[in-house]
């Protein structure tokens, strides 16, 4: 017999799609009010979830998604690192 393990599902906040978590990037901000990567999806602070596609990026970035879901100013490095993580991933 086998045991089906469930697959934690996370809703893209660009795009509004359910994604399995691990195809998904967590952007958090801290209780300081930092807000970075999360690359490991452990780091403590409230999350929003981007879907691994530059097109959901790019949207989260014109419509200031992500500065209405975690309540912060997002600098661009923050979405520059995103996108180069989209990249090296397509590349492997």
């Amino acid at each position: 017999m086998s045991i089906n393990k469930k697959i934690p599902l996370r809703k893209c906040v660009a795009t509004g799609e359910m994604y399995p978590k691990k195809e998904m990037f967590r952007v958090v901000r801290s209780k300081e009010g930092e807000v970075s990567v999360d690359v490991t999806g452990k780091k403590s602070g409230r999350g929003a979830y981007v879907s691994k596609s530059e097109q959901a990026v790019e949207i989260a970035r014109k419509k200031n998604i992500l500065e209405r879901q975690l309540e912060a100013k997002i600098p661009d490095e923050v979405y520059e690192e995103l996108l180069t993580l989209i990249r090296r991933e397509s590349i492997l």
